[in-house]
């Protein structure tokens, strides 16, 4: 196999993990057509669709290849899960699917049960050993091998890689469950090393263990190869171990609709049904499913377009029914400008920002300086100085939301019970809060470096990020510095990860994904999911590791100020904006859409959609 670091744009993990937004023919894939008399309470008549900016490229959403919000919506309607946020952010168990309990404080202890309502949609029970094979996969306790890449995210150790065990995942909470989990009939145990402040969040339900295990193990009875999994794991089988570990990391991996329906077996209301590479993906309800999160339309189709204009136009003309674009003032005035649609703009879970890359050989890398990190870190500095954050926000978020303001957190919402205190502690508004030009100068001037030209990530398509862009080039160049577009070499949310050392400065959003106080952990620890720059502080992982077992609200809050007073400290980058929200829904295809701020935003909820009189095909 062949194994790239991919972005996560705007992603959902289910540890705290922030993350990176035709006419269908006959139905195919796992569980069937929904069509029948077998889909009992829905309209079989009925069909969704919906824009959406990137295009689906992984079931698997617990990998660090399929961690993205562009994923993660799709499994969200595809998967069952044990929790799930409400509308008010609250975290709500899913007594269709299972329930979980805390047995015990010292050690931490947690107990999760399947319902006999968890059913794959082959018919195979979903149980116990689903669960195991996700904590054999994200803790890291049976990888023995890592991969290494070069530049442009490509592995160089691949004979390794293929003759070893390497799950493609790193989860820091479930590494902390350092015992094997125990089984008993429909319920698994997890005994944590250490208390940990989210572990609702830390692991969840995710590929069928049998279908792994079938295709790893070459075992054709489903509850055959579901024992030899758990033995495999039990017994530390490294032969078998290394097989399921290929498997898990790869096969779940595709980018049009894959010819196996074994690899669209699902656990919740719709199965995949429908995949055309770039274009669109439907999902048709599932016949087999059996909780409570009913389909209430038989399709749902994404249709991908990552042009906002193109969106409002699509739904303009009856294409697709429901949009949520990324918000301009044209987007929003031609939204309202249209009958007949329902809209509505808000605050959404993203923010902008900027970080460097600081290990890629390029201008704020020590290396270019003869290894001097200070150097290097002035060279930032510079840059961050000029970078006019008052200036975009006025611009291009007012418009669209009188009351933005630069957001000052790299960890905290506007807003938040701890934004304030943070902010207080970080320094950010106090070294960036407005241009400095002369001092930008002054800095260059003090290492010798009088100027240093910037490629700068961004996505070329939006407009938004080019106006952004355009600002920013603008100001910087008032101080030396020539910002230039990146080399694209795949697309941009792409090279992010796999092609670093074709640009020094990158500037797009972060998803929430969670309200977990330990969501940041994968940005900024050294090795870490989200961190593609090479930022490396011992302190920043000591204090993530305390912040791991706190509880106390105020001490969090302590940890998470220090955490961001190093990134301010060591020119990480800078925070810009919250992202303003519009969406919009034609009213007499769809009713009861309830956007949520953080992934999965609008399919939030989809039991509860109501479909109109027009919804039939």
């Amino acid at each position: 196999m062949r194994i790239t670091r991919k972005a996560v744009l705007a992603s959902v993990a289910t540890v705290s993990v922030l993350a990176l937004a035709a006419c269908t023919g006959a139905d195919e894939g796992a569980g069937g057509g929904a069509g029948d008399d077998d889909n009992a309470g829905i309209n079989t008549d009925t069909a969704l669709n919906i824009a959406w900016d990137q295009p689906f490229s992984s079931a698997n959403t617990e990998s660090t290849t399929g961690n993205a919000t562009k994923n993660a919506v799709v499994m969200y309607m595809a998967n069952s899960r044990f929790n799930d946020y409400d509308h008010d952010l609250n975290l709500v168990i899913d007594e269709s699917f299972g329930t979980y309990t805390k047995v015990s404080d010292d050690p931490l202890t947690i107990e999760y049960t399947y319902a006999d309502t968890a059913q794959w949609s082959d018919g195979v029970a979903a149980g116990p050993a689903d669960l195991l094979l996700e904590w054999a996969a994200q803790s890291g306790k049976f990888n023995n091998v890592e991969a290494e890449y070069d530049a442009e995210g490509n592995v160089v150790n691949q004979d390794a890689i293929d003759a070893g065990i390497f799950f493609d995942a790193s989860n820091p909470a479930v590494a902390l469950i350092e015992d094997t989990p125990e089984i008993d009939g429909d319920s698994i145990t997890f005994v944590y090393s250490k208390p940990f402040a989210d572990w609702e969040t830390a692991i969840d339900n995710n590929l069928p263990a049998h279908i792994v295990a079938q295709r790893a193990l070459g075992i054709e009875d489903a509850e055959e190869a579901t024992d030899a999994l758990v033995s495999a794991i039990t017994e530390n089988n490294s032969e078998d171990l290394a097989k399921i570990a290929k498997v898990w990391s790869d096969d779940w991996n595709f980018a049009s609709l894959p010819d196996d329906p074994q690899l669209l077996v699902t656990s919740g209301p719709y199965n995949i049904s429908e995949f055309v590479e770039e274009q669109y993906l439907t999902l048709t309800a599932n016949p087999e499913y059996k909780g409570d999160h009913e389909a209430v339309f038989n399709k749902v189709t994404l249709r991908y377009n990552g042009d906002p204009m193109g969106q409002v136009q699509a739904l303009q003309n009856g294409e697709v029914d429901l949009i949520s674009p990324q918000a301009t003032a044209d987007v929003l005035t031609a939204l309202e400008a249209i009958d007949g649609l329902e809209v509505e703009s808000n605050i959404e879970g993203t923010y902008e920002h900027v970080d460097m890359q600081q290990a890629n050989g390029g201008v704020f890398d020590p290396a270019t300086y003869g290894g001097d990190a200070a150097k290097a870190q002035k060279v930032r500095q510079a840059f961050l100085k000029t970078i006019p954050r008052d200036k975009i926000v006025q611009d291009l978020i007012s418009p669209l939301n009188p009351d933005a303001e630069v957001r000052n957190s790299f960890t905290q919402v506007p807003g938040s019970p701890m934004y304030d205190g943070i902010v207080g502690m970080n320094g950010q508004a106090t070294e960036y809060g407005e241009v400095d030009i002369d001092g930008a100068k002054a800095l260059l001037a003090e290492v010798g470096v009088p100027s240093v030209q910037v490629r700068m990530l961004f996505d070329p398509n939006n407009t938004r990020r080019t106006n952004q862009f355009e600002i920013i080039k603008q100001s910087a160049a008032q101080a030396g510095f020539d910002v230039v577009p990146y080399t694209v070499q795949v697309d941009w949310g792409t090279d992010l990860s796999n092609s670093t050392s074709f640009y020094d400065a990158a500037l797009f959003g972060w998803q929430s994904t969670a309200t977990a106080v330990t969501e940041s952990d994968a940005n900024y620890r050294t090795g870490a999911t989200n961190n593609y720059y090479g930022y490396s502080n011992p302190e920043v992982d000591a204090l993530y590791d305390e912040l791991q077992t706190e509880t106390d609200p105020a001490e969090q809050e302590r940890i998470l100020g220090e955490v961001e007073k190093h990134l301010i400290d060591d020119a990480f980058g800078v925070t810009i904006f919250q992202f303003p929200g519009v969406t919009a829904w034609n009213t007499s295809k769809v009713g009861n859409v309830q956007k949520i701020s953080i992934s999965p935003t609008i399919f939030y909820g989809f039991w509860e959609w109501t479909a109109g009189e027009a919804a039939a095909e």
